[in-house]
């Protein structure tokens, strides 16, 4: 039988709403917690702005774009750069600019529509780009899992292997209210398990006062800071073309087209701009939550909107920020290594999907190279900004494609004898 699907606008039961909605923030939580870790700052203000801005991507978008918003990853080497010599309310100024530069690109894309995707960025490039989304991400998991290294704690491969082999079996043998909650109850077995083992420290959920007010604090601007920050535009908007392109292969519609790249990417740039002007980090849209929708099948933003509006509650509740803030590094990691693999597969579904012919020396040599660019390491600094991964391969993919698209236009491939 079928799994069954709740699509992008049905309303989820009541009985379903708070345990699916529980599921995508845990999801998101581990990777939009660590940014704020990374920049000193309380990571209460990052709760609170990942759902504020996840209510405002549902909004600008119609409720059309399942996507849940949490901390960027792309602006981290910039942002270390500016709070070393100016101070974090200078990176949130850098952020606040490119945000709003972001705003900007939305606007011209709507103008000139969405048509020069296909041309730069065919299935036979796109495909291998999304699988890049989730492949890139495989070593990331295992690290966060602390299952990479000389000295590995076995207590850290139970939790890992627990949390892991509970998200497989729960995704195949669940059945009926359990088939939609695999990745909740995989999180909250990993959880009693590192309990179990004695690596939860309960310390910061009894020091937390019951409520805390998220630090918000005021940007500061600079040229010089905002001129480092510009270049990670370049970086965020081809992340959010991927995103949008593999959450539509998830759900069966084309986001890119309704209710728009121009609708989805100024709602993402929004967002952070918002973020910037009150203290808290970038946001984009998360793979993990796409992993969620696509082990589960359930689509609907009511869930989006859900776990969003109990991130918000979170961030000003101490005992219950904290209470998440124990989860251990190696359930987040059993969980990542299930969601990067689905997104992968995301990727490769395109390919099966578009029916990619690599009897073609052009589809053949496309995936070929995205593939080599994306796994190889390589990484290209263009000032403070690194191009390295899925970005470069995706820059990569669109110079190939509108090459052949020019060499094609000129009947220069040999592909026409």
């Amino acid at each position: 039988m079928a799994k069954r699907i709740i699509q992008v606008e049905e309303k989820v039961p009541a009985n379903l709403l708070v345990p699916l909605s529980i599921q995508h923030m845990f999801a998101m939580f581990g990777a939009s917690v660590l940014v704020p870790f990374l920049f000193g700052i309380n990571p209460a203000i990052v709760l609170f702005m990942n759902g504020i801005g996840t209510l405002l991507f549902i909004f600008i978008t119609k409720g059309k774009a399942p996507a849940y918003l949490g901390s960027s990853f792309a602006f981290i080497a910039p942002a270390n750069i500016i709070i070393a010599k100016f101070g974090y309310p200078y990176a949130c100024g850098g952020f606040v600019a490119v945000g709003f530069c972001g705003c900007l690109l939305a606007m011209i894309i709507k103008k000139f529509g969405t048509k020069w995707i296909d041309i730069v960025l065919p299935s036979a490039a796109m495909g291998p780009v999304v699988a890049l989304i989730g492949l890139e991400l495989s070593s990331s998991a295992a690290n966060t899992a602390g299952i990479l290294g000389d000295n590995i704690d076995p207590k850290n491969v139970i939790v890992f292997a627990v949390t892991l082999g509970m998200a497989v079996i729960g995704s195949v043998c669940f059945k009926k209210f359990l088939s939609v909650i695999p990745i909740l109850i995989a999180v909250v077995t990993g959880y009693l398990t590192a309990v179990a083992v004695g690596i939860v420290d309960f310390t910061p959920v009894l020091e937390a006062s019951f409520i805390s007010i998220p630090n918000f604090q005021a940007p500061k601007f600079s040229i010089d800071a905002i001129l480092m920050m510009l270049p990670v535009l370049l970086v965020i908007a081809s992340e959010h073309i991927g995103h949008q392109i593999v959450t539509g292969e998830v759900v069966g519609r084309n986001l890119i087209e309704d209710p728009g790249l121009h609708r989805s990417l100024f709602a993402d740039n929004f967002s952070t701009m918002i973020s910037g002007l009150i203290g808290s980090v970038p946001t984009t849209t998360y793979g993990e939550n796409i992993g969620v929708m696509a082990i589960t099948g359930v689509y609907s933003v009511q869930v989006i909107a859900g776990a969003a509006i109990l991130s918000i509650i979170c961030s000003f509740i101490g005992p219950l920020s904290a209470l998440i803030q124990t989860i251990p590094n190696p359930v987040i990691g059993g969980i990542s290594f299930l969601l990067y693999g689905m997104i992968g597969t995301s990727g490769l579904r395109i390919l099966v999907d578009q029916k990619v012919d690599y009897g073609k020396s052009v589809n053949m040599i496309l995936t070929s190279v995205v593939f080599v660019v994306g796994l190889s390491g390589v990484t290209i600094h263009l000032g403070n900004i690194s191009l390295s991964g899925m970005v470069l391969a995706c820059i990569t993919g669109m110079i190939m494609s509108l090459l052949f698209y020019i060499f094609e236009k000129f009947h220069l491939l040999n592909e026409e004898e």
